[in-house]
């Protein structure tokens, strides 16, 4: 059975820093890329940033490029979100995802994504 688990969440205050984690088990970590998504009350989820299934490229959305860097360990099967300089607008559920290696060539946002966390909660006040 796979599991897809996502910590590291909380409260932080605007310009402060958090480190999401999203551990893995019952796939294989190196043939799956792996995304981060976020949802915001009221909006639609949105993908945030994705790394290829060797942590050879790496695509992040407009709205977190030079703030938040993916990065995963695939000896220890666990994702990473380093998030810094946070806004208050950041704030949202976050979501770990799997995307196939056999569906997609390199790690896309818009392409489909297998397996999903349940999310951890991204609070920042202002």
């Amino acid at each position: 059975q796979v599991q897809v688990v996502e910590s590291g969440g909380g409260l932080v205050q605007a310009g402060g820093s958090l480190r999401l984690s999203c551990t893995t088990s019952g796939l294989t970590f190196g043939d799956y890329h792996m995304g981060w998504f976020r949802q915001a009350p009221g909006k639609e989820r949105e993908g945030i940033s994705c790394i290829n299934y060797n942590g050879a490229g790496t695509h992040s959305a407009d709205s977190v490029k030079g703030r938040f860097t993916i990065s995963r360990d695939n000896a220890k099967s666990t994702l990473y979100l380093q998030m810094n300089y946070l806004k208050p607008e950041d704030t949202g559920m976050y979501y770990c995802a799997a995307q196939a290696r056999s569906d997609q060539h390199v790690c896309s946002l818009g392409g489909s994504f297998r397996y999903w966390g349940q999310g951890t909660q991204v609070t920042v006040s202002s």
